[in-house]
Protein backbone atom coordinates (compact mmCIF):
# COMPACT_ATOMS: atom_id res chain seq x y z
CA UNK A 1 0.00 0.00 0.00
CA UNK A 2 1.70 3.10 -1.04
CA UNK A 3 -1.72 5.15 -2.15
CA UNK A 4 -0.25 6.16 -5.22
CA UNK A 5 -1.16 3.42 -7.16
CA UNK A 6 -4.36 0.85 -6.86
CA UNK A 7 -3.07 -3.14 -4.85
CA UNK A 8 -5.69 -4.77 -7.54
CA UNK A 9 -4.77 -3.48 -10.95
CA UNK A 10 -1.76 -0.97 -10.58
CA UNK A 11 -3.66 2.28 -11.93
CA UNK A 12 -2.28 5.12 -10.60
CA UNK A 13 -4.25 6.92 -8.23
CA UNK A 14 -3.06 10.43 -7.95
CA UNK A 15 -2.65 10.97 -11.44
CA UNK A 16 -5.71 8.95 -12.82
CA UNK A 17 -8.21 9.28 -10.17
CA UNK A 18 -10.09 11.76 -8.48
CA UNK A 19 -10.72 9.45 -5.45
CA UNK A 20 -8.91 6.50 -3.87
CA UNK A 21 -10.76 4.24 -1.59
CA UNK A 22 -8.55 2.19 1.27
CA UNK A 23 -9.85 -1.45 2.15
CA UNK A 24 -8.69 -2.82 5.31
CA UNK A 25 -8.50 -6.66 6.12
CA UNK A 26 -8.71 -8.56 8.88
CA UNK A 27 -8.54 -12.19 8.98
CA UNK A 28 -8.44 -13.52 12.85
CA UNK A 29 -8.85 -16.79 14.80
CA UNK A 30 -12.72 -17.50 15.57
CA UNK A 31 -13.26 -18.51 19.13
CA UNK A 32 -15.52 -21.16 20.47
CA UNK A 33 -16.48 -22.14 23.81
CA UNK A 34 -15.04 -24.83 24.81
CA UNK A 35 -17.34 -27.52 26.44
CA UNK A 36 -15.65 -29.42 29.49
CA UNK A 37 -15.82 -32.89 29.76
CA UNK A 38 -14.68 -35.04 32.32
CA UNK A 39 -11.83 -36.39 30.48
CA UNK A 40 -10.99 -32.74 30.35
CA UNK A 41 -10.09 -32.94 34.23
CA UNK A 42 -7.93 -35.71 33.59
CA UNK A 43 -4.91 -33.96 31.40
CA UNK A 44 -1.99 -32.73 31.85
CA UNK A 45 -2.70 -29.61 31.13
CA UNK A 46 0.62 -28.57 32.59
CA UNK A 47 2.42 -30.57 30.54
CA UNK A 48 0.45 -30.06 27.07
CA UNK A 49 1.37 -25.85 27.88
CA UNK A 50 4.54 -26.84 28.03
CA UNK A 51 4.81 -28.70 25.02
CA UNK A 52 3.39 -25.95 23.14
CA UNK A 53 5.39 -23.26 24.71
CA UNK A 54 8.34 -25.49 23.62
CA UNK A 55 6.89 -25.80 19.92
CA UNK A 56 6.17 -21.90 19.58
CA UNK A 57 9.67 -20.99 20.93
CA UNK A 58 10.80 -22.93 17.73
CA UNK A 59 8.54 -20.64 15.03
CA UNK A 60 8.59 -16.99 13.84
CA UNK A 61 7.00 -14.48 16.03
CA UNK A 62 5.64 -12.84 13.12
CA UNK A 63 4.07 -16.44 12.29
CA UNK A 64 2.73 -16.97 15.78
CA UNK A 65 0.59 -13.30 15.47
CA UNK A 66 -0.25 -14.33 11.91
CA UNK A 67 -1.65 -17.00 12.72
CA UNK A 68 -4.26 -15.21 15.37
CA UNK A 69 -4.70 -12.07 13.36
CA UNK A 70 -3.80 -10.81 9.92
CA UNK A 71 -4.19 -7.23 9.04
CA UNK A 72 -3.95 -6.07 5.47
CA UNK A 73 -4.58 -2.64 3.79
CA UNK A 74 -5.03 -2.15 0.34
CA UNK A 75 -5.29 1.00 -1.62
CA UNK A 76 -7.90 0.85 -4.32
CA UNK A 77 -9.30 2.80 -7.87
CA UNK A 78 -12.99 2.82 -7.82
CA UNK A 79 -13.03 0.29 -10.43
CA UNK A 80 -11.20 -2.16 -8.36
CA UNK A 81 -13.45 -1.20 -4.89
CA UNK A 82 -16.23 -2.42 -7.04
CA UNK A 83 -14.91 -5.59 -8.14
CA UNK A 84 -13.73 -6.60 -4.45
CA UNK A 85 -17.41 -5.48 -2.93
CA UNK A 86 -19.04 -7.26 -5.64
CA UNK A 87 -16.55 -10.15 -5.88
CA UNK A 88 -14.59 -10.47 -2.63
CA UNK A 89 -13.30 -13.42 -2.46
CA UNK A 90 -12.71 -13.19 -6.75
CA UNK A 91 -15.68 -15.10 -8.10
CA UNK A 92 -19.46 -13.99 -8.29
CA UNK A 93 -21.30 -13.04 -5.30
CA UNK A 94 -23.33 -16.46 -4.65
CA UNK A 95 -21.60 -18.68 -5.94
CA UNK A 96 -19.32 -21.39 -4.04
CA UNK A 97 -16.07 -22.69 -3.97
CA UNK A 98 -15.24 -25.89 -4.89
Amino acid sequence: MDGITCDMCGKSLLVDEDVRYVADLVVYAAYDPMELTDRDFERDIGAEISTTLAAAKKRDANELEEEVVALRRMDLCPTCRKRLLEEPFGRARGSKAT
